[in-house]
C-alpha cells in the first residue's frame, strides 16, 4: 500500500499544484493514482480527481472517527498502485496545542512518510534551519524528501540544493521554478473548482509537465514504498438496503458541486439512484423521492440562476407539496427570496424567507459544532454533531418565528445562534455536515425520504412504515 503524505511548512506554498502535478503525472506512467485530502475541502478534491481520474476522499479527525478515516483509508488505498495526501496549512498545525488533529497527527496514524513542498521565494541558507527545526519538533514524523517550489532560476536552485545537502540529511526530490502558469486561478473561498474551470485540463496538463521535468519521480515513488502499513480498523456498517429503488436529484453544475465522494458512495451503496441536476439549464425537477442542494457559488451565476424561473418555480411547488430536501451553504444561498452580490442581483427559489447578501469578508470560517433541536425533519440522533462552514454570505430581513434544527454550539450558521432552516421537509443550513457514519445526515434523511416515496406509491403503506419507525 505504497503512500506518502504532501505537507508544507505554511499555507499557500503550492501543496495542491504539486499534488495535481503528481497524481497526473504518475497516472501517465500508468499508475493508479489515488489522491486523499486532509480537512473538509470540496475544492482541491475536485481537481485531484481531474488530475488523477479517480475520485478523491476526504480525511478528517472533526467530522470523523479515528476508525472511520482507517477504514475509509484502507478501503481505496489498497485498490490503488500508489496514494496521495494533501494536507492541509502546515505541517504541524492542527486546532490545539498538542496538535491531535493535525497534518503530522494524521501522517503518523496512516504511517505515511512526509514530504514538504517548501515556498522558496526569498529563501537560500535559511531552508535549513527549517528543515532541521520540522524534523527535531516531532522525530516520530518521517520526511523523507522535500520539494522546493516556487524556484527563481538555476542559481537559486544550486545554493538551495547545496545548503540542504551540507547541513540536512534529507533528500531533495525536485525544484519546481516559479511560473505564473502554474498558478490555478482563485477566488474569495480559495481555489477555483475543477468542475467550473473551463481550462482545467489544459491547466493540469501544463501542471503536469513541469512535474515531470522537475521532480525526481522515481524517488518519489520510493518513498511511497516506504510508508508503514496503517492500522486496520473496524469497517464502517454497511448501508441499510431500505433505500433500494429511491431516486434523488442532486444540483450537480458550475453553481453547486460541493458533495463528499464519500457520501456519494453511501448513498449508492444504499441502493439510491442519483440523479444530477443543473440548476442553469435544466427547466424542472426530474420525477424523484428527494432532492440534494449542496454547496458552490451561486453568487458566481446568480443572473441564470433568477433567468431559470421555470426550475425555481418547480423547485418551490415541489417543496410546497412535502418532498425532502437537504441543502447546505449554496444551497440555502439558493432557496432564499434573493441573492445580493454588489451590482449582482437575482430572485431565488423563495422557501428560506430571507435575503442573502455576500461580503467582502468570512462571516462563518472553520470547524463548527451543533446540537440538534426538536424541531428538525428528524429526532435529535446525536448530543453534538461535527460540523465546518466557510461563507461570505448572510441572510437579512429573516422572518420571525422561524423553525431551526440546530443550536450553534460552536460557529455562526445563520444568526450566530440557530442554524439548519426547516419547513415542511426542508433542511438548509449554512453550516455542512458530513453525511456518513453514525453522526451523518444521510440515514435520517433517508428516512424521511422512504416516507415521501411510500407515501406516493401507496398512503397505507407509508402509515405501516411510520409504525415501524416508532417501533
Amino acid at each position: 500500500m505504497p503512500h506518502l503524505f504532501l505537507s508544507a511548512a505554511h499555507k499557500s506554498s503550492g501543496k495542491t499544484t504539486v499534488t495535481l502535478g503528481l497524481c497526473r503525472a504518475l497516472h501517465d506512467r500508468g499508475m493508479r493514482v489515488q489522491a486523499f485530502k486532509k480537512g473538509p475541502d470540496y475544492i482541491d478534491p475536485i481537481w485531484h480527481g481531474k488530475a488523477s481520474e479517480q475520485p478523491s476522499y476526504n480525511l478528517d479527525f472533526h467530522l470523523m472517527e479515528q476508525d472511520e478515516i482507517l477504514a475509509l483509508f484502507h478501503r481505496h488505498a489498497a485498490r490503488a498502485d500508489i496514494s496521495l495526501i494533501e494536507g492541509n496549512k502546515g505541517l504541524y498545525d492542527g486546532m490545539d496545542v498538542e496538535g491531535s488533529n493535525s497534518n503530522a497527527a494524521l501522517a503518523k496514524l496512516l504511517g505515511a512518510p512526509v514530504v514538504l513542498v517548501l515556498d522558496s521565494v526569498g529563501m537560500t541558507r535559511g531552508v535549513a534551519p527549517l528543515i532541521l527545526g520540522y524534523q527535531a519538533f516531532d522525530p516520530a514524523i518521517n520526511i523523507a524528501g522535500v520539494i522546493l517550489n516556487k524556484v527563481g532560476g538555476p542559481r537559486h536552485e544550486e545554493k538551495l540544493r547545496a545548503v540542504i545537502e551540507r547541513y540536512t540529511d534529507v533528500k531533495v526530490l525536485g525544484a519546481v521554478r516559479m511560473d505564473p502558469n502554474l498558478a490555478i486561478v482563485e477566488r474569495h473561498l480559495g481555489l477555483m473548482p475543477g468542475n467550473e474551470a473551463e481550462q482545467a485540463e489544459a491547466r493540469i496538463q501544463t501542471i503536469a509537465g513541469r512535474i515531470k521535468a522537475q521532480v525526481d519521480l522515481d524517488t518519489i515513488v520510493q518513498v511511497a514504498q516506504s510508508a508503514q502499513l496503517p492500522p486496520v480498523a473496524v469497517e464502517m456498517p454497511k448501508p441499510r438496503s431500505t433505500a433500494e429503488g429511491l431516486k434523488l436529484a442532486y444540483a450537480n453544475d458550475r453553481s453547486f458541486g460541493f458533495y463528499y465522494q464519500e457520501d456519494l458512495d453511501t448513498l449508492r451503496a444504499a441502493g439510491v439512484q442519483l440523479i444530477p441536476l443543473n440548476t442553469l439549464t435544466d427547466s424542472r425537477l426530474p420525477a424523484v423521492d428527494g432532492l440534494l442542494i449542496g454547496g458552490g457559488f451561486p453568487e458566481m451565476f446568480v443572473t441564470q440562476l433568477a433567468a431559470n424561473q421555470s426550475l425555481r418555480h418547480n423547485i418551490r411547488q415541489a417543496v410546497e407539496n412535502g418532498l425532502p430536501v437537504y441543502a447546505e451553504c449554496g444551497g440555502l444561498m439558493y432557496l432564499s427570496r434573493s441573492v445580493r452580490w454588489n451590482e449582482h442581483f437575482g430572485e431565488m427559489v423563495g422557501i428560506i424567507p430571507g435575503d442573502v447578501v455576500m461580503g467582502a469578508r468570512p462571516v462563518g470560517r472553520g470547524y463548527a459544532a451543533l446540537g440538534e433541536t426538536t424541531e428538525g425533519l428528524w429526532p435529535p440522533h446525536a448530543e453534538t454533531i461535527p460540523a465546518h462552514e466557510f461563507h461570505y454570505s448572510h441572510l437579512e430581513n429573516l422572518d420571525d418565528g422561524l423553525n431551526y434544527a440546530y443550536r450553534v454550539l460552536r460557529g455562526q450558521g445563520i444568526d450566530g445562534t440557530h442554524d439548519g432552516f426547516v419547513w415542511n421537509n426542508l433542511l438548509a443550513s449554512y453550516c455542512h455536515r458530513r453525511g456518513s457514519g453514525a453522526r451523518g445526515w444521510i440515514a435520517p434523511f433517508l428516512t424521511k425520504v422512504t416516507a415521501y416515496h411510500l407515501a406516493r406509491i401507496s398512503p397505507s403503506a407509508a402509515d405501516r412504515n411510520v409504525v415501524c419507525q416508532a417501533a
